[in-house]
């Protein structure tokens, strides 16, 4: 066994919950290996025990109340029976760790260079000289331009896709033979995302790491990895070469995760016609006015600047745009393009700079009726001291409604039509998952009846098979009452599935619009193409020859 890097057998984890002796089963008898310089993903949904493996590697539980069972051994290394100081050595010099959100795993406080030193210094008895030489050195091997200057910088000087980078540095800083990657992309758009797994590939071929990719994203896992680890309820449910697991899955949980991963070449399912949803919105009360010859929201030459002087930047400039009843707007771009500026304006969430926004024909002033938004995370924008019922009935008693029996059959009318139960009104919202969350979100939106719904990044945070929940609520909702839909997000894929038009934004600017099938299958615009190039495919071999186009021979 001393040629396995890693070697986990029968691994079961139970995490202590209510009183004294109880515990829930996190992880049930999983076991795998993996060979130095190979690549294994562990994918699977939210709550499936993945992160939970990761984590027993560099025996994070310890000390926590957690019972483990079985053995995990990493480098020849048994993590359930080391002493604090083989633990130490064994985090950082052995195997290194990146999380998913890099401003929590980087002190707010202190230059992102000297954070990386202090790692370095832990295990290894140099001068603070050699080890900020060091910190440099790698920040340049990630690919941080002007390596020098930037490692004085503390965390929200660097963009998201550099705070990954970052904190891949600081896992490489002491030359870990495994590198746990917890998913490291979720939260970047598809070009950053597609900058760090080209750079996790190169460190594999040119350093010899062993990786292990913990992720929800079957199509980040298809590049990135030799081996796939497919976990449910704690469980290994199927385990192969991803080629194989891709191409013939065996498990039905496996064939319906791969089913659930949205798809630019996978064709669209067909949606209601405009008529349809005219006539929808008219009996919902939504549409008003002159039906679908009139737009539901419209954007004039808008534009939004922030700062002031020489710091002012601008985030939208001179977008026009228009959204009629029971059509979807994709709206998509890297972060930073000015895509949630633009959807907080069409909501009156931000002023304009410049520029109009008109709903039904009316210029807006403020927040107009009929208007709601779905934002990307349901926990920040969920009172966490009020009932989930409370929290959609909230909206109406806004809107004037006081009837209170009448505000609260409609909350309860709403947690059903969402796909939650009417007793779940009164729990509160870290009772729920994520998905969950996200259609308590949903509820609350649609609570005053609204002619118009942005959703900012609504699924970006959840699981495929969640994701694929959560939209298809979205497109039955809107069938069934002709509601305008503005759909925010830095995954296309999830665009082409949702939308009847796309906008493409680069730096505060529409470069590219048109119906979502034209410009997905015949993009204009090179911004276009190469967003659309950047997408994972589901395809290990179409992933390397693309690689190989981009970098050269491995």
């Amino acid at each position: 066994m001393s040629d396995l890097l890693v070697d986990v057998r029968d691994l079961v984890v139970d995490f202590p919950v209510g009183g004294p002796g109880a515990y829930v089963r996190a992880v049930d008898g999983v076991s795998f290996t993996m060979g130095p310089g190979h690549a294994l993903g562990i994918v699977g949904e939210s709550g499936s025990g993945k992160s939970t493996v990761a984590a027993a590697l560099l025996g994070l539980h310890r000390g926590t109340g957690t019972r483990l069972g079985g053995t995990v051994r990493v480098a020849g290394t048994d993590v359930g029976g080391a002493s604090a100081a083989e633990l130490r050595r064994l985090r950082g010099a052995t195997a290194a760790m990146v999380f998913q959100d890099p401003l929590s795993s980087l002190d707010p406080y202190y230059a992102v260079g000297d954070q990386i030193a202090e790692v370095y210094r832990v295990h290894a008895a140099v001068s603070r000289r050699a080890a900020r030489a060091r910190a440099v050195s790698v920040l340049d091997r990630v690919g941080i331009p002007d390596a020098v200057r930037r490692s004085r910088a503390r965390p929200h000087e660097f963009s998201g896709g550099m705070r990954q980078r970052a904190l891949i540095a600081m896992a490489l800083v002491c030359e870990p033979r495994l590198l746990i990657a917890d998913e490291p992309t979720t939260a970047l758009d598809v070009t950053v995302q597609a900058q760090i797994l080209d750079l996790l590939h190169g460190l594999r071929r040119e350093e010899g790491l062993g990786l292990l990719l913990v992720t929800h994203d079957v199509g980040v896992a298809a590049e990135s990895v030799d081996e796939l680890l497919v976990m449910r309820d704690g469980h290994a449910v199927e385990r192969g070469p991803v080629a194989e697991v891709l191409a013939g899955p065996a498990d039905p949980y496996t064939r319906a995760l791969l089913a659930a991963v949205p798809r630019l070449d996978a064709p669209r399912k067909p949606r209601p016609s405009r008529e349809t949803a005219t006539t929808a919105a008219g009996l919902a009360g939504a549409a008003g006015g002159d039906g679908a010859e009139v737009p539901v929201v419209e954007a004039l030459g808008l534009r939004r600047e922030f700062g002031r002087g020489k710091r002012r930047v601008t985030a939208v400039g001179g977008v026009s745009l228009a959204v009629r009843a029971g059509e979807t707007l994709g709206v998509v771009g890297e972060s930073g393009s000015g895509k949630s500026t633009l959807g907080r304006m069409l909501v009156g969430l931000l002023e304009p700079s410049s520029g109009r926004v008109r709903h039904a024909g009316a210029e807006a002033r403020g927040i107009p009726a009929g208007v709601q938004m779905v934002f990307q995370d349901p926990v920040s924008s969920l009172n966490p001291r009020r009932s989930v019922g409370e929290s959609i009935a909230d909206p109406l008693r806004a809107a004037g409604e006081r009837d209170e029996a009448a505000i609260r059959a409609r909350a309860l009318a709403l947690l059903e039509r969402v796909g939650l139960e009417p007793g779940h009104y009164d729990r509160y919202p870290h009772e729920f998952s994520g998905g969950q969350r996200q259609r308590v979100g949903i509820a609350r939106a649609l609570a005053p009846r609204p002619r118009l719904i942005v959703c900012d990044e609504p699924v970006s945070a959840l699981d495929v098979t969640t994701q694929a929940q959560v939209t298809a609520l979205l497109a039955e909702l809107q069938q069934e009452l002709g509601i305008a839909l503005v759909f925010i997000a830095h995954d296309l894929a999830v665009v082409r599935q949702v939308s009847d038009r796309v906008a493409v934004m680069r730096s505060g600017e529409i470069v590219e619009e048109g119906p979502v099938d034209e410009v997905y299958d015949r993009p204009a615009h090179p911004y276009t193409r190469q967003l659309l190039d950047a997408v994972p495919v589901l395809d290990p071999e179409l992933a390397a020859a693309r690689r190989h186009r981009a970098v050269g021979p491995s």
